[in-house]
Formats: C-alpha cells, structure tokens, sequence
C-alpha cells in the first residue's frame, strides 16, 4: 500500500481507475489496490478492454466483471471495434486499449490509472529493445500514450519491483486464479519470444539509461502555441517539447533528433520541421512551435472541426474547445489572419510570424467571420500541461516553474499550469478599436 498512498490521494470523489485484463498481474494488483480503496475510502474502477482478437475474449471480460466486482470495484468493458490492421496488430491493439481505458477513465472522473507492469515486463522490453523495438521505458509514473484522449491522465505501475511468480503467489494464497492468454507464448510476438529467451538466462537487473541535464530552461508561448527554451535542452526534453507543441502522437525519429541536438549544440542558425513542430533559433533562445503547413502537407484539406454544444473536443492534438451554443467551427487561422478583428491581430502579434497561422479560429454559422480561440473560456490549451507533465515524470525540473505543484502525486495533477489556459483580456470582442488589455471582462463574448 506503500507504493499507492505515495503517489494517490486519500479520500476523495474521484475514483482511481485500473486495466483489468484477467491475466495474474492485473488480477493481483486489482486485489492489492481494492484492499487500499477500501482502507482508504476511495473507489475503484476496473476497466477490461475486449479486443475481439481471440474467441474467448468475450468469456474473458465476463469473467473480469466477475473478478471486479467480487473485491467491490466497479468495472466497464469498451469494445475495440472496426477493423484490425494486417500488420502491426500488437502495436495497434495496445494503443486501442490505452485509449478505450483512458476515455473511460476520464468519463468516470479519474485522475490515474493503474496498470500492473511487473520487473519481469521491464527485462523484456530492455531485450526487445536491444533487439531494434521503438518501445518506451516503463516508469512507476508516467501520462498516459494515449492522445488526446488521455490528456491530463497519469499511469501508477506500483509493480515494477515485483516478478511474476511472486504475484501468482499471492493470488494462489487468495484462493483465486487468472487468464492464461495464449497470445503471451505465441513466437509470432516478439515480446512471447523475448519472454521465452528469459526463461533460459540467469535474471539481470535491469540497468538505468545514462541520465541528460535534468534542468529544462522553458516558458510558453501564447495560445499554447509551443515553448521558448535553449539550446541545452536534453534531446529526450525537446523531444517531448516537440510533440507538446505539434500536438502529435509520432516521436522524432532518433537519428533526425540527435542531428538537431547536435546543430543547437554547435551554435547554428536553425529553422528546421520535426514531429510537425518547427523549431526555430534566435540568437541562443529556441522557439518551438506547431508548423502551420504540416496539415496541409501532401495537399491534405481538412474540413472546419464542427463544435457540439457543451461537449469538450479537442482540435489539432493542442485545444480543448467548448461552446455553449451550436453553429460553431474551429479553423486554423492561415489564410484568415486578415480578417481577424483588429484587437485579434494585435493579439497574435505576440506570436512569431511564422507561427501565427496555426492557431485556432473559430467561426459562427454560415459566417467568414473569424474570432481568435478562447473567448471566455471557451478553450484550453493543451500542450503547456502536456509538457510538464511528460517533463517531471522523466525528472526534469522545469525552470521557471509552470506550476506551483510537483505533479508526482495524484493531488497536484491539476493544479494551475502557466500558459495552459487562456489570459482572457487577449481575446475577441465586438469592440475592434479597443486594445487587447482595454477590454472589460463583461464585454467578452462566450462562444
């Protein structure tokens, strides 16, 4: 329970969520954390995710509903619905499942959720990695891959120091079994073969990666547009920073990013796109921003974002967008800066030039009347959280602070973080000859 009251919060409304699949390290780690909620006055919800990939798998998820229930946990099971992919289907079925966990983890209230990683996942994904996978290290705390679905959505593995068969253990003295998945032994995985490998080798600790600077020099720029920092990021920093900033789910491939590292590092001028951000050097500071051409490259056209009222979407990976009345879309403002109002242009005007055209507009209606995200409101900017949140579960210690709270514990996830949301006097109002500071907050208009 150590490891739970180190990174949760007491009693509180908000439940703490868990990926249930049946299998032994799940259903030990649903026992351990039903006795801690229980103790600690908190609910827990088990979410399963039915893949459809094995014929039992709709048996399976009963069965978890059973299990979950049995120990007082609330459960859901969202479907992977559609069609699977030919090739890539691991990859693919664990990032469908982070994302049905997330979103039912964020309907339900949730601020974390546990999953049951074990030492024995972290071995193998060290050998699969050394056999050329692009996977992620585990870490005890970590956001949630899934975006945005799980934006503002922390992952606890409190497992990571205990093996298997010490877990099995535990539920075998409990009286109660788990799913064997075929799957975990089929050779055509890669993580059943690194698995079958480790059977036959003496265990090895797994050793830590060689550690960057873990100081990260970075303020953001208005409207969420991206982040100023120098040139001593750390390549795994700017990496995160780039995707914060982009809005995307697809890291930098690392050669591309160590040659970028290396460019800042020597001094150089540097305009440069990766991971849909553009990074942009002035003098010894680096702006990082989305890249207005990046949605349209390949002669892509995307159709106006459509807002539903009173529901939040998000827009491009980097605004959560709210109306309260229908008839409203979100547009990037390339191709529309000069019709903004003139209080709007002198707004972006904080932005650099190149950057301005890839910020959210909304439009009313049948209307070309553009108004510039966030009146009121209405819109919150994703990627200065994103980031801190990325940044602080790697160790980076961000300077000057985005947020007053350590974002390690459950408590301090939501927190105020500078440049998230919008200063509302920058924003759109019916009065085009008044400066942006000029402008009463009753004469804002909500979208």
């Amino acid at each position: 329970m150590a490891r739970l009251d180190a990174r949760l919060s007491g009693p509180a409304s908000a439940p703490v969520a868990l990926a249930l699949s049946g299998g032994g390290d799940s259903l030990a780690l649903l026992h351990l954390a039903a006795d801690w909620a229980e103790a600690r006055g908190r609910r827990l919800l088990a979410v399963t995710v039915d893949h459809g990939l094995n014929a039992d798998s709709a048996a399976w998820t009963r069965r978890c509903a059973d299990m979950a229930r049995a120990v007082g946990a609330d459960w859901v099971g969202p479907v992977w619905t559609g069609d699977k992919p030919t090739t890539g289907l691991p990859a693919a079925a664990r990032a469908a499942r982070h994302a049905l966990i997330a979103e039912a983890a964020r309907e339900a209230g949730a601020h974390v959720i546990l999953f049951a990683h074990t030492l024995d996942d972290i071995r193998e994904s060290d050998r699969m990695r050394a056999e050329g996978a692009n996977l992620g290290r585990l870490r005890d705390w970590s956001p949630s891959p899934a975006w945005p679905e799980g934006r503002g959505l922390m992952l606890l593995r409190p497992l990571l120091e205990e093996g298997r068969d010490t877990l099995r253990a535990f539920l075998t003295a409990r009286g109660g079994g788990w799913i064997e998945d075929p799957a975990n032994d089929d050779p055509r995985h890669h993580r059943a073969r690194a698995r079958r490998a480790l059977a036959s080798e003496a265990p090895v600790t797994p050793s830590e990666p060689a550690t960057e600077a873990r100081t990260v020099s970075l303020s953001p720029l208005p409207f969420g547009a991206g982040f100023v920092t120098d040139r001593a990021v750390p390549a795994a920093a700017l990496a995160i920073l780039l995707l914060s900033a982009s809005g995307g789910v697809t890291p930098p491939r690392g050669d591309r990013l160590a040659r970028l590292v290396q460019r800042l590092r020597a001094g150089e001028g540097v305009s440069a796109v990766l991971a849909g951000a553009r990074v942009q050097t002035e003098g010894d500071r680096v702006l990082i921003a989305r890249e207005p051409g990046e949605r349209r490259r390949g002669g892509r056209t995307e159709a106006p974002l459509v807002l539903p009222p009173g529901r939040a979407v998000v827009w491009d990976g980097r605004v959560e967008l709210t109306a309260e009345t229908p008839g409203w879309r979100v547009v990037p403002a390339a191709g529309r800066l000069n019709r903004l109002s003139r209080a709007d242009r002198l707004a972006l005007s904080a932005l650099p030039s190149w950057a301005r055209g890839a910020a959210a507009v909304l439009i009313r209606d049948e209307a070309d009347a553009p108004v510039l995200a966030g009146a009121a409101g209405a819109a919150r900017f994703l990627a200065p959280r994103r980031a801190l949140l990325a940044l602080t579960a790697r160790g980076f210690r961000v300077q000057p602070p985005l947020s007053d709270g350590e974002t390690t514990q459950e408590g301090a996830l939501f927190d105020p973080v500078h440049g998230e949301t919008p200063t509302t006097d920058l924003f759109s109002n019916a009065n085009e000859t008044s400066a942006p500071h000029d402008r009463a907050p009753e004469d804002r208009k909500p979208i």
